[in-house]
């Protein structure tokens, strides 16, 4: 008896930006399988689209890869999890009749105006006041004014309904966690027809609701012969990209945060109930045993590097770091313009405030911005009443830097936790096998601690008057509202 037999082995996909990836994974947590497909796109301007029809094949190679070597009896489930906000329309058969407009495509800015007027009470009700245009239902609105197929639609589709469909061989329910971004009432679980009916979307064109980790049908014989997934598989409704990675992350009891540090930085955490932003910064998804998980998604982050850094020693750099902490330039470290969290700034720029004596301490002033960023977006999440007082727990590319982890636990006075995996895909696997218990306990079976790292002794205080600094140069721009400003120096003088 292989070692899989032992054990079901639950599938995880999340299908993203530049690629699938696929992992194959037991209740104990262990990853018996993994597979990858890249993907690419087209962007021009405010502009970003993918052909939907090379997502199915993407998933099924990275799906085939994942199970080479797993006993096809050990399969007990699968779940998609895919880009926030990424929407097409398909038609009869599920086939799509338009591009994937993605979920950072932002061409729809007369729609989302349209769209914030006719559920303006609907939208401040939900606790996220406002849509913007990057949102799935201005895009809806933005594809039947302007595309020559809209006649033809049968329904809108996220882009993981698409590759749901093709499992199951016919029409599913789509989640409550893609569907926030289209105008669903996560409280309720249904769809506001008052607000679609003024829009002119046809009610035919919305597909059922269902909660995240619903059984919504069983692998059928063609997707069989593609994926590699034995017929009959269980297929379980997924969640967003962002709150998969919560998932994977572990930070799933109620005062919990996941801080995803990528190109940009996400914050996630879970509450007992949804939290209400007057400015419509932070908005919560639906999330296991009836919490929910509030967040918002900043422009700052490690992108900034990338771009900045690009023919640079990043560990040379690294080295160095050290010796400038803190560093005398106070940098807003955005990675593209704009802020959407901690506060809603359009015309907000990135800029350093100072001079640095050369590239090592241009480089140190930019990764403590990211953290001083962090920390004004906890300090902001304080400001709604949001608790505070689990774990903080570190995920994204960005943990590959030691360094950085410790001085961003530092700059946040408080123990970060690490993970050893936190993709996605595990999240969607970790879903999966909730189905057939409490979530939380399938998480705590299959998430691995990696490490658990302490701030040093009285590290903020070499950090804090950049950081105010930060704040007064945020305030003084007219981009930081004076309460939050002043909550942040409040929370500093604790």
């Amino acid at each position: 008896m292989t070692p899989f037999e032992l054990d079901n082995v639950l599938v995880g996909v999340d299908l993203g930006t530049q690629g699938v990836r696929a992992l194959a994974v037991t209740g104990r947590g262990d990853v018996v399988g993994e597979g990858r497909a890249r993907l690419t796109g087209r962007r021009e301007g405010n502009r970003h689209e993918q052909d939907p029809r090379r997502w199915w094949p993407a998933v099924a190679t990275a799906t085939r890869q994942a199970l080479s070597s797993v006993p096809p009896a050990a399969v007990a489930g699968i779940a998609v999890a895919a880009t926030s906000g990424t929407l097409l329309l398909v038609g009869p058969e599920g086939e799509p009749l338009t591009a994937g407009l993605m979920y950072d495509d932002i061409r729809a800015t007369e729609e989302a105006a349209l769209v914030n007027k006719a559920g303006a009470a609907t939208w401040a009700a939900l606790g996220y006041q406002r849509m913007q245009p990057a949102w799935a239902l201005p895009k809806a609105l933005w594809l039947l004014q302007h595309h020559e197929r809209a006649r033809d639609a049968a329904r809108l589709a996220h882009q993981s309904d698409v590759i749901n469909r093709r499992l199951v061989g016919h029409d599913v329910p789509t989640d409550l966690s893609n569907a926030l971004k289209t105008g669903a009432d996560l409280v309720t679980g249904t769809w506001p027809l008052a607000v679609f009916d003024a829009l002119g979307v046809p009610d035919d064109l919305l597909p059922p609701l269902v909660t995240p980790g619903t059984r919504i049908g069983s692998v059928c014989a063609a997707a069989a012969d593609e994926t590699g997934l034995p017929p009959g598989t269980p297929v379980f409704a997924g969640m967003t990209d962002g709150c998969a990675a919560q998932l994977a992350s572990g930070a799933l009891r109620v005062g919990s945060w996941n801080s995803v540090l990528g190109t940009t930085l996400v914050l996630k955490g879970v509450t007992r109930e949804p939290i209400h932003d007057p400015a419509g910064v932070v908005y919560s998804h639906c999330g296991p045993n009836g919490t929910w998980l509030p967040g918002g998604a900043s422009s700052s982050g490690a992108g900034v590097i990338s771009r900045d850094f690009r023919e640079e020693d990043l560990e040379a750099l690294t080295r160095a770091a050290p010796s400038y902490e803190p560093a005398a330039p106070v940098c807003y470290p955005l990675v593209s313009a704009g802020e959407r969290f901690p506060f809603v700034a359009p015309q907000a720029r990135g800029f350093v405030a100072g001079e640095a004596s050369g590239e090592a301490e241009r480089f140190a002033a930019i990764i403590q911005g990211v953290a001083y960023v962090e920390r004004l977006c906890l300090d902001y999440l304080d400001l709604l009443g949001a608790p505070l007082d689990g774990d903080l727990v570190l995920t994204g590319g960005a943990t590959r830097s030691g360094y950085w982890n410790q001085l961003r636990a530092d700059i946040l006075e408080r123990p970060v936790v690490l993970p050893e995996n936190a993709e996605p895909a595990l999240g969607m696997a970790i879903l999966a096998a909730g189905a057939d218990r409490d979530p939380v306990a399938a998480a705590a079976d299959m998430v691995r601690v990696g490490a658990i790292i302490e701030p040093r002794a009285d590290s903020f205080g070499r950090f804090r008057a950049g950081y105010l600094r930060l704040v007064e140069s945020l305030e003084q721009r007219g981009w930081l509202p004076s309460a939050t400003a002043a909550h942040a120096l409040e929370r500093t003088a604790r």
